[in-house]
């Protein structure tokens, strides 16, 4: 099960940063290439490269597929490539696509995204709940069927989170008649280890909710974004998580711009100099992380 897979991981690496991948053109450095010219090359190499350094250090990758469909059809073929290069080298991948449709639709987002090829075959994907459950739906019975992951948006870290799932219903917020509705479908996706692959998104900018959702959603993990760019700090980020055999554990912690872009790699004239800037910044967040789950 996915759960099993992710919470192995985590423990090995010692740690629960998730890096993810938000290609921007003006960000990739030039020593990649002309992303303007061969976006495909580039965005190729400029991940694989983010992958062979993160592979070493994280459990997880995060592609943000948004940010490579902007390159069209070559951005689109880039992130599958990657995507089987991740788990090639030993990561999970959780492909943040956010779908979120109904029916057939909804189907075929989930084999598009978790199915074997042509598939993406990422090990989990986020959904956007807020059409209803049975937006979920086939997402679930895939995940179920293949021994995948359905990271659910939930309390998302953005500043107008709050417009919609801070609404009032019933006594309580919107986010967490949400979570109480998707706690008795964590069996589903349930582990060995005891955990659930239906993820909750939990963002790190709202501790407090996170630990509430903790509340109603005992056993799933979280997908934790807003950590290193976003502002929230180490401890903000695990406020979710529990105690576990090497410390609080209960899912990933994405961070993406802080370790993929660190101004030295910005800086850098040559590959190796790029590769040790990267390293460098996974290592920090990593260490940080790791403290914060076990102070």
């Amino acid at each position: 099960m996915f759960a099993d897979r992710l919470i192995e991981r985590v423990r090995s690496k010692q740690t629960p940063l998730c890096v993810g991948i938000d290609p921007f053109a003006d960000k990739i450095p030039a020593l990649f290439g002309d992303v303007d010219g061969d976006p495909a090359a580039v965005l190729l190499k400029f991940g694989a490269a983010i992958v062979d350094v993160a592979a070493k250090h994280a459990a997880a990758l995060k592609p943000q597929l948004g940010l490579f469909e902007q390159f069209g059809e070559m951005g689109y073929a880039a992130a599958r490539l990657l995507t089987e290069h991740a788990r090639n080298a030993g990561m999970l991948v959780i492909l943040d696509a956010k779908r979120g449709d109904i029916g057939t639709t909804a189907e075929g987002y989930a084999r598009a995204t978790l199915g074997a090829k042509p598939g993406f075959n990422a090990d989990c994907v986020t959904v956007n709940a807020y059409m209803g459950k049975d937006t979920l739906a086939p997402f679930i019975a895939l995940a179920e069927s293949a021994g995948k992951g359905v990271a659910v948006l939930v309390r998302t870290s953005n500043p107008g989170a709050g417009d919609i799932q801070d609404l009032q219903v019933g006594g309580a917020p919107l986010w967490r008649r949400v979570g109480e509705m998707l706690a008795p479908e964590c069996d589903r996706l349930r582990g060995a280890c005891g955990w659930s692959g239906l993820m909750a998104v939990a963002g790190a900018t709202y501790p407090e909710e996170a630990q509430a959702l903790r509340e109603a959603m005992p056993r799933a993990l979280f997908l934790v974004p807003g950590y290193g760019a976003q502002g929230a700090s180490a401890d903000d980020a695990v406020a979710g998580f529990i105690a576990g055999p090497q410390g609080l554990e209960g899912g990933v912690i994405n961070s993406s711009r802080a370790v993929t872009y660190p101004p030295a790699a910005q800086a850098a004239t040559t590959l190796a100099e790029w590769r040790k800037a990267v390293e460098q910044a996974i290592l920090a967040a990593s260490g940080e992380l790791r403290a914060a789950c076990t102070r």
